[in-house]
């Protein structure tokens, strides 16, 4: 994303000085990085929502633009308010284009498990995000993790991602990623006293299970 936005260096100020930056449609704003003196800076909301929004998210590399300065930077960190979702702070950090950077990037499961369709589990989606090491435009927009050939108690572990080209994965081989859980004994009953209920009427139990493991593979999808 080839992405510039202006921002205007401030005084650093209190509590009162960022609400009245906040009340007119503002963020204020930190840059710093090595070798870099820490820059306040005040940046518009719009942009900032804007880039949160986007694919790459806070993994999204642009320009700030103030005074004649305008340094590769990206969100380092920022403060949303937990009822309005307004962006309160950003932290944004300088980085150099030829320079390996630490960030972290989601996982997308892809593919019906076949657990799932066929021997009545769900998908329990326990790491939803790998760190990975590279050159900022190298950062993948996602890494997807195909689960179609999963069975019941089986999973996928970080150790098993495919390899991807000048990306390192620096997250512990060993967690886990995925699994295909059995339904606790519960969910177990509640399904047989179903079959019974509908087998009164006269239909078959091997078209309860397809539909159920329909049902709850969509739940999961929407789930994810």
């Amino acid at each position: 994303m080839n992405l510039t936005i202006k921002a205007e260096k401030r005084e650093s100020g209190g509590k009162n000085f960022a609400r009245r930056i906040r009340r007119e449609g503002n963020v204020p704003a930190i840059l710093y990085g090595p070798g870099t003196e820490n820059v306040p800076l005040v940046l518009k909301k719009r942009d900032l929502f804007d880039i949160l929004k986007s694919e790459t998210g806070e993994n999204t590399i642009f320009q700030v633009l103030y005074d004649k300065d305008k340094p590769d930077v990206m969100i380092k960190d920022y403060q949303q308010d937990v009822t309005t979702d307004e962006i309160l702070h950003v932290d944004l950090i300088h980085i150099s284009m030829d320079k390996e950077i630490r960030v972290t990037v989601p996982i997308i499961l892809t593919g019906d498990a076949v657990g799932v369709k066929t021997e009545g589990g769900f998908v329990e989606f326990v790491t939803r995000e790998v760190e990975v090491e590279c050159l900022p435009n190298d950062i993948p927009e996602n890494i997807s993790v195909d689960i179609s050939e999963l069975h019941l108690n089986q999973s996928i572990k970080i150790e098993e991602l495919a390899s991807i080209e000048r990306v390192k994965v620096m997250s512990d081989p060993n967690y886990v990623i995925a699994m295909v859980e059995a339904m606790a004994a519960e969910e177990v009953v509640e399904i047989e006293e179903e079959e019974e209920e509908i087998m009164a009427e006269g239909e078959q139990p091997e078209v309860i299970k397809k539909e159920k493991a329909e049902e709850e593979g969509k739940a999961e999808e929407t789930k994810e």
